[in-house]
């Protein structure tokens, strides 16, 4: 209908009825129910993932003038308010999966219990944080103190992102995990899947253009830089021709070792402990303990 600037309202009311009807392929099957699914809001979410990070770094994020006597009553509130506001956002992410007729009675328990459990794992991720804050001192020499890293680096903030995601993910969270690391993807370019295990004094330096995919295994004191891509070589289809899940298909990295910027490692390949891996390196095959990889 062409627009009518006379009466517009009858121009838009068509569009209106064109984008209300059945959609196509996915949206098809899923749009009637969209209507009366609860689904996550990514903008309680990320107001969660800052409140998160003010009980990991308390007086870095948050209130800045703090005590030792207003610490606690500030990280117990903040505590408090992340317990029930995970628990709802949990339980819209059990939700936005059912059938709007057919929706679990017990999802309001199950997700009080996963966001209990996770609150649970929160010292020991401030532990492992604070190993990456030190690894992040003492790999820059442009870093003059450990609180820039916090403050400022993209690094911190990705991997921080991380592992509150991962250990959603290993709780079967559906939603909330991949919401968050995308999240921190789109502000540090940093693309990370909750999925990756990554161990302790972990260290991006600069960042922008880092991938680290789903089944990833990153061992102890590894650096890495900008534009490192730890993915998938190949994806073996199923006999429909679809990509089988599930399946281990990205690097094992061991301890120790150092990745410069550029570098691509695809498939189910392990970069042995000690090793080097030099800038624009493409492997897609495994190398030995102590190895150094540079371009021929």
């Amino acid at each position: 209908m062409p627009y009518n600037p006379a009466s517009p309202s009858a121009g838009l009311r068509s569009v209106v009825e064109s984008l209300c009807d059945s959609g196509a392929g996915f949206l098809e099957s899923c749009h009637q129910p969209l209507a009366r699914r609860e689904f996550p809001s990514r903008t309680v979410l990320y107001e969660l993932v800052e409140d998160l990070r003010s009980i990991l770094f308390p007086g870095f994020f948050g209130p800045s003038e703090l005590t030792s006597e207003t610490m606690r009553y500030q990280v117990g509130a903040t505590l408090d308010k992340v317990l029930h506001g995970l628990r709802d956002q949990i339980r819209r992410g059990f939700c936005s999966s059912c059938a709007p007729d057919a929706c679990f009675a017990d999802h309001e328990d199950r997700a009080f219990e996963l966001a209990w459990a996770f609150i649970q794992r929160l010292p020991e991720l401030r532990r492992i944080l604070a190993t990456d804050v030190v690894a992040a001192f003492e790999g820059d020499p442009a870093l003059r103190h450990p609180e820039e890293a916090i403050f400022c680096y993209p690094g911190i903030q990705a991997i921080t992102n991380q592992r509150l995601a991962h250990e959603l993910f290993a709780l079967d969270v559906p939603l909330l995990p991949r919401l968050i690391t995308e999240h921190a993807h789109s502000l540090t370019g940093i693309d990370i899947h909750p999925g990756a295990r990554i161990g302790e004094n972990f260290f991006i330096d600069h960042g922008t253009g880092v991938v680290i995919g789903e089944t990833c295994i990153i061992g102890n004191r590894v650096r890495i830089y900008q534009g490192v891509t730890l993915g998938a070589k190949s994806f073996p289809l199923d006999e429909q021709g679809k990509p089988i899940k599930g399946i281990d298909r990205h690097p094992i990295v061991e301890d120790d070792v150092v990745i410069y910027a550029g570098a691509t490692i695809l498939g189910r390949v392990v970069i042995g402990q000690g090793s080097t891996i030099g800038g624009n390196v493409w492997l897609t095959h495994g190398v030995p303990a102590g190895s150094t990889i540079t371009q021929g």
